[in-house]
């Protein structure tokens, strides 16, 4: 499998397959192909499986396409404007936010995972649902304004905006910390809590927060 990242506002990934290998994606992910692609569409991995990335706000079906042809090539496009992040597994599996997926190779697995923490349910937003990237081979994140790479040394920390996190590695500490401070809370503007990672690991960070940016598009917008 090859690959090329086209674009530099709104990405894609454009990948070349030879017959037999598979790419898969959320339902919507694929942007354009070549003849001799066939597509199926399934839970991937069984329907509890869909059902658990359902509850969590995703796709419960997943789009599997398979090359019947050598060279085939097949286009996958980020949803907004940024960066496409691609990732390979062998070197370390990585734990993602829940939007970051784009695609990947079936040898890659994504798991839906929950932050135990019940404060970090209720009140940490996005970081309550994580999806866990395991296996041996490439998958594709999609990243909301610009890649910014974190290397931490054992114990150092690093506290984030949640919606600006895409991924860091598996096994780091996770944990959400409230906003100490009456006129912090209320007047700072930054919401309650921050993401606090403690290295070592690599963390990914995006300079884009969505939801951020849509609830300011929504100040604008006018009801009748």
């Amino acid at each position: 499998m090859e690959y090329q990242l086209i674009g530099d506002v709104m990405p894609a990934v454009e990948v070349r397959m030879q017959a037999g290998e598979k790419m898969y994606t959320q339902s919507g992910g694929m942007v354009w192909m070549s003849e001799g692609i066939k597509m199926e569409t399934n839970t991937n991995g069984g329907v509890l499986k869909g059902f658990t990335r359902k509850f969590a706000g995703e796709s419960m079906f997943m789009a599997t396409y398979s090359a019947t042809v050598n060279d085939a090539t097949i286009a996958f496009a980020s949803t907004v404007p940024g960066k496409i992040l691609p990732i390979d597994l062998a070197d370390s599996p990585m734990t993602c936010q829940k939007n970051a997926f784009l695609c990947a190779q079936p040898s890659v697995t994504l798991n839906t995972i929950f932050n135990k923490a019940l404060g970090t349910g209720f009140f940490g937003g996005e970081g309550f649902i994580l999806q866990e990237l395991v296996g041996t081979g490439m998958a594709f994140l999609e990243v909301d304004g610009d890649i910014v790479v974190k290397e931490l040394q054992p114990g150092e920390v690093i506290k984030i905006d949640t919606g600006n996190i895409v991924a860091f590695s598996k096994g780091m500490q996770y944990e959400i910390e409230r906003i100490k401070g009456f006129k912090n809370i209320f007047l700072g503007g930054e919401g309650l809590f921050l993401t606090k990672l403690t290295g070592p690991g690599k963390v990914v960070l995006q300079t884009q927060n969505m939801g951020e940016f849509a609830g300011r598009i929504a100040k604008y917008m006018t009801t009748k």
